[in-house]
């Protein structure tokens, strides 16, 4: 498999691509929905709630929060899960400013 080349993209690009992939699966759509429906961390209620296997959250979970989406942390014998507020407002704002700068209003195509 070949190289990205991802060192010719500036930092921005390279940052929202990351997080872009880190959020693109349903599943992790759904655990990220969960989280701010819930409003509170959450702890073990996933599959319950999203009808996968343990391992498959897990492995969801982990992406997340390699991707520093979401925090975790130990309760006993939980891990609890929540937004990063800093990391969610930077996604916000880079996808904002993404998808708003190439908007055509008139005169195209």
């Amino acid at each position: 498999m070949g190289l990205t080349k991802s060192e010719i993209f500036t930092k921005e690009q390279n940052e929202l691509a990351q997080l872009l992939k880190a959020l693109a699966h349903p599943a992790r759509i759904a655990i990220i929905q969960y989280i701010i429906q819930s409003k509170v961390c959450i702890c073990g209620d996933l599959v319950d709630e999203l009808g996968l296997a343990q391992a498959t959250i897990s492995q969801h979970l982990k992406e997340l929060k390699n991707a520093g989406i979401i925090k975790g942390t130990i309760e006993g014998t939980s891990v609890c899960y929540c937004l990063d507020p800093q990391k969610w407002e930077m996604i916000r704002d880079l996808t904002a400013d993404f998808f708003s700068s190439g908007l055509c209003r008139e005169n195209c195509c």
